[in-house]
């Protein structure tokens, strides 16, 4: 691991009233390394982030800098002392420059009459960028620019202020596969700058790519802190979990029934063509490929959200006509969203008013909306669905990613959909969480639900799923069976390598031809 460190985090404990939510947790970062930081939500990674940036002062511990003992009482501080942060929710200022927001309060003026020199903020920054091979224009607006890039601009920021380790929150949460690349690119460029990168992620896919060493806590506590080549998947599921990677996904054996959904030459143009499936009570069907191959426009366009060009809809073997959400809610689905917050939550209402938006008319009587009853049964998908919140009157913006999203399945569950559509359903959401959302999806199966579900992450969808259909650029390139499925099939799918691969008879006697496509572990 080497002997010479560029940030000690020793003994760090940090206490709130009732809780202790760090336990004497060590931390040990290496000049010019990437150093992934893996754990829980709950586990004591951002309390612990927050104290190194000067946000929190920790109850007992030290931290030495580059060789000096440190105490920060602010971001500043920190700032000053070359850390910076980068938060997965970012917050430019859309209305601003490039240049105007990596400069923002630190703008170079002429002599002491305080105005800025424009000419000056825009050469410092093209400088900036150039060095760090970032191509935008510094005089572009920052609303202007992709997540991708704001992130890169936000990374430009940190380096701004001579950062010698900089911290990365979940950085690659929004971005395409390509933007991911370019990021990855520039870390690098950065370790061999010598500046240490501490890496929050979800994604256990990026560790093989970028980090270099990773620590994993877990309830508050340091678990331990090994090199990325030396840590395989399962080591750190069971270091973050506390057990085996194949109790995560305990899959029962599916108990089939009839068709219930069947999907003929469905068409929309631009984003997919001619895509035939079928998914029978019980099943969990999944569709793999990679961003961008239209699986989250399929689901949308069966759901209404979107309008097909052509194609036919059938459920329970009767022709559907739907043309919004509405006529789908009719036809018994549900569709639990790629984006919870943009497209899902109502993030400043309750728990309760959460769960009830589709399903009001059911409470409502004579005008009236029955509260007795609202409360009975939201009370008890919170316990039925283990939802962590103090009340039903919590809101949902206050919640971690996993309780939001279990607030939407509970959603769903009070209008009890025949089928559900689930799109990229553990996003964001810590391993423990997973495997909890796991086990429900398990369960709606065993209770006769058919779900189809996209995701992004190969081992959700090998773990998940009895049958896979892969895409590719807009269509089903092959269909796999779980005994099947492994990633290398599937990436060869995703990838169009393996176009045309096979024929498949589908249940009502209709062929079609499929494909398949990549996932990461999450």
């Amino acid at each position: 691991m080497g002997e010479h460190f560029l940030l000690e985090m020793v003994d760090i404990t940090k206490e709130f009233p009732g809780v202790k939510a760090l336990d004497r947790v060590q931390l040990k970062v290496r000049k010019g390394s990437v150093h992934a930081l893996m754990g829980e939500n709950g586990a004591g990674k951002s309390t612990l982030m927050k104290i190194l940036i000067g946000m929190y002062k920790p109850n007992e511990g030290k931290i030495i800098f580059d060789g000096e003992e440190v105490t920060f009482n602010s971001i500043n501080d920190a700032l000053d002392k070359g850390i910076s942060m980068i938060h997965q929710e970012l917050s430019p200022i859309p209305e601003m420059t490039v240049a105007e927001n990596i400069f923002l309060g630190r703008e170079p003026t002429f002599g002491k009459s305080g105005l800025v020199d424009n000419k000056k903020l825009i050469e410092m920054t093209r400088n900036l960028l150039e060095s760090l091979e970032i191509n935008i224009d510094p005089r572009k607006k920052m609303g202007e620019l992709s997540i991708a890039n704001t992130q890169m601009i936000e990374i430009a920021k940190a380096i701004s202020f001579h950062s010698k380790l900089v911290i990365m929150d979940e950085p690659t949460s929004a971005i395409t596969e390509k933007e991911v690349a370019q990021l990855f690119k520039m870390i690098e460029s950065l370790k061999k700058k010598g500046v240490g990168i501490i890496y929050i992620t979800h994604k256990m896919s990026e560790l093989d790519e970028i980090a270099d060493d990773i620590s994993v806590f877990r309830d508050g506590k340091y678990i331990g802190t090994d090199t990325a080549k030396n840590l395989t998947r399962d080591d750190l599921i069971k270091m973050m979990v506390g057990r085996e990677l194949n109790q995560i996904f305990d899959k029962p054996e599916p108990k089939l029934g009839e068709v219930i959904l069947s999907v003929k030459s469905l068409t929309k143009q631009d984003y997919f063509e001619d895509v035939s499936f079928e998914v029978r009570k019980g099943e969990i069907v999944g569709f793999a490929g990679l961003m961008g191959s239209g699986r989250t426009e399929v689901l949308e366009t069966i759901f209404g959200v979107k309008e097909a060009e052509s194609g036919e809809i059938f459920v329970n073997g009767q022709k559907a006509r739907i043309k919004s959400p509405q006529d789908a809610v009719k036809n018994n689905m549900g569709f639990l969203t790629e984006d919870r917050k943009l497209t899902g939550l109502f993030l400043p209402l309750s728990v309760r008013e959460n769960m009830i938006t589709v399903n009001i008319d059911k409470y409502i009587n004579m005008g009236w909306l029955n509260g007795k009853r609202v409360k009975k049964d939201c009370e008890q998908q919170k316990q039925k669905l283990y939802i962590k919140t103090p009340s039903i009157e919590q809101i949902v913006e206050n919640l971690s990613g996993g309780n939001q999203q279990k607030v939407l399945l509970a959603r769903w569950l009070l209008k009890n959909p025949d089928i559900l559509f689930l799109d990229e359903p553990t996003r964001g959401i810590d391993v423990g969480a997973k495997s909890e959302f796991y086990n429900l999806i398990f369960e709606l199966a065993s209770q006769g639900k058919a779900i189809v579900v996209v995701s992004s992450e190969m081992a959700e969808i090998l773990g998940l799923c009895d049958r896979i259909l892969v895409m590719h650029e807009g269509k089903v390139t092959g269909e796999l069976t779980r005994e099947e499925a492994n990633q290398e099939k599937i990436m060869q799918y995703a990838t169009g390598q393996a176009k045309m691969a096979k024929k498949l008879h589908v249940h009502n006697n209709f062929e079609q031809t499929v494909t398949a496509n990549k996932i990461e572990i999450g």
